[in-house]
């Protein structure tokens, strides 16, 4: 019986199916006999009719796989390929014309052999034959393993699957830091000494001549820039003096201090002529607005004021903050105000109607520094979890800029894309702007007579001509730095590798 069946392909695969599920008939009174030999004839001819009527009529012929195919070939990846039976040849079946989607999947003679027809291709050769048209007559030659064909429908089946497992399991490509711009390292060159206590403020006047610094000494001192020395102590306050800044449209100097005073000198006289009335707690930080006489202060009462040089009125009171407010910002387009608080949010206010526009609460920690760019429409924020880059008008977050694991009181940037933050236990780390790297880290020895633990650096600032960074230090010091003229890209090389950036965006 099994040589007649064995005349058509097509009724070898199906005997060897249909006897593994048809060995046993059951009777009537339930109990299983054998079935004889014109039972399976007629119940295959049954099955060969309705099942496999549309493949029956395909010329079909016979190679000896067991030929082509070595016994545990294995493909370009390791796996095993047809194991050849032992003394036994397996039968493989080449069509020579294109199949009808009705063609039904013929079924292997044994599971490895069904099992290999599921493997993919490679993910290169999925590709090439992706780009290709569905062959009519040929074959598919798998790297590694001998000849085989597909119906068309399994052909396609088998590509789709791979392209679409490939395609699951590909990393997108995680972006990578661009190569930062070359900067000098900075050295230090001078420290200046005067101050009694803690220096926690410091400005540079427009002309580049002279700089100002507060101190917890309670004193003004107003210093030579070229040479260092002093030329002013300015006596007023009652309490650390916080906040100073020089005024570019009058001779007027303005301070702030833990004494909730808001200061204005003439230098001209070197007196006190105004002062502002209103904070209810210590005056943090101040700020002037670059085109119209406005004056800036933030509080430790949760407040910013503003307020009318001239005139001394309280303009606007900004409410909002739940904590004490640690800086403010000024600049001529909108937002005009930006304030930074110790309840972790920063705030863009509308300076005509005294309201928030924009809260940004991407911080975990105090911000107690912000800086705005020079020249681009951009701002950062410094904290103890990060420094945050911003874009105005909406503060649309930019990156994250990583590694100064410290409190960050200050931070200030130059026109060259310089970006330096100061920590509160004396160490100073420099960025590109662009790219976030940080380039260089400075941790200057204390003065002399002080302690180990007076290393912090409270505020800090580039002249007018860039060329110097200035300093203010919990050591009492003034400390000046300047670019290594003796540095070159070769003697000091940017130690950057196009690594993957982890980006936190909140």
């Amino acid at each position: 019986m099994v040589e007649e069946v064995q005349k058509h392909s097509v009724h070898t695969l199906v005997f060897r199916s249909l006897k593994r599920t048809h060995d046993m008939f059951v009777a009537d009174n339930g109990k299983p006999v054998p079935l004889d030999e014109e039972s399976h004839k007629r119940k295959m001819a049954i099955k060969l009719r309705n099942e496999y009527g549309p493949v029956l009529h395909m010329p079909t012929s016979k190679e000896n796989f067991k030929e082509k195919c070595p016994q545990n070939a294995s493909d370009s990846y390791g796996h095993k390929q047809y194991p050849a039976n032992q003394g036994q040849e397996v039968e493989y079946l080449v069509t020579g014309v294109a199949l009808t989607a009705d063609t039904k999947i013929q079924r292997m003679p044994s599971e490895s052999a069904a099992q290999s027809l599921a493997v993919a291709l490679p993910s290169s050769q999925t590709r090439v034959d992706a780009n290709r048209s569905a062959p009519t007559g040929g074959e598919y030659r798998h790297p590694g393993a001998s000849d085989r064909s597909q119906p068309a429908g399994m052909t396609s089946a088998v590509m789709e699957a791979g392209n679409a497992k490939n395609s699951a399991l590909m990393a997108k490509k995680a972006p990578t830091m661009p190569k930062p711009q070359w900067h000098p390292p900075w050295k230090l060159y001078r420290v200046i000494s005067g101050h009694l206590g803690w220096v926690r403020c410091i400005a540079v006047e427009p002309g580049n001549q002279w700089f100002v610094t507060g101190s917890a000494d309670r004193t003004i001192k107003i210093w030579d820039l070229a040479s260092g020395k002093l030329k002013l102590s300015l006596t007023g306050h009652i309490s650390t003096v916080r906040g100073v800044i020089v005024s570019t449209r009058s001779p007027y100097l303005f301070s702030c201090g833990e004494d909730k005073q808001v200061k204005c000198w003439d230098l001209e006289y070197n007196k006190v002529i105004r002062h502002y009335h209103g904070h209810l707690s210590a005056v943090y930080g101040l700020d002037l607005h670059p085109t119209i006489d406005v004056l800036v202060t933030c509080s430790r009462d949760s407040t910013a004021r503003i307020w009318d040089v001239r005139t001394k009125a309280s303009v606007h009171t900004l409410s909002g903050h739940t904590n004490a407010v640690a800086t403010v910002r000024c600049q001529a387009a909108e937002p005009q105000i930006i304030t930074g608080s110790h309840d972790t949010t920063i705030r863009l206010w509308d300076l005509v109607a005294g309201k928030t526009r924009v809260t940004l609460t991407n911080h975990k920690k105090s911000v107690r520094a912000v800086v705005l760019h020079p020249r681009h429409y951009t701002f950062a924020s410094g904290s103890p979890d990060n420094i945050k880059q911003w874009k105005f008008p909406d503060g649309s977050f930019i990156q994250n800029l990583s590694g100064h694991n410290a409190i960050i009181n200050t931070l200030t940037v130059n026109s060259d894309g310089v970006l330096v933050s100061g920590a509160d236990n004396g160490t100073m780390h420099l960025w590109d702007w662009r790219t976030g790297y940080n380039f260089q880290r400075v941790h200057a020895a204390v003065q002399p007579g002080s302690l180990d633990s007076e290393s912090g650096i409270f505020a800090c600032a580039f002249d007018q001509s860039e060329s110097r960074l200035l300093t203010a230090e919990a050591d009492k010091t003034i400390k000046v730095y300047k670019e290594d003229d003796t540095a070159t890209e070769e003697t000091h090389p940017v130690s950057w590798k196009p690594e993957i950036i982890k980006r936190k965006r909140f």
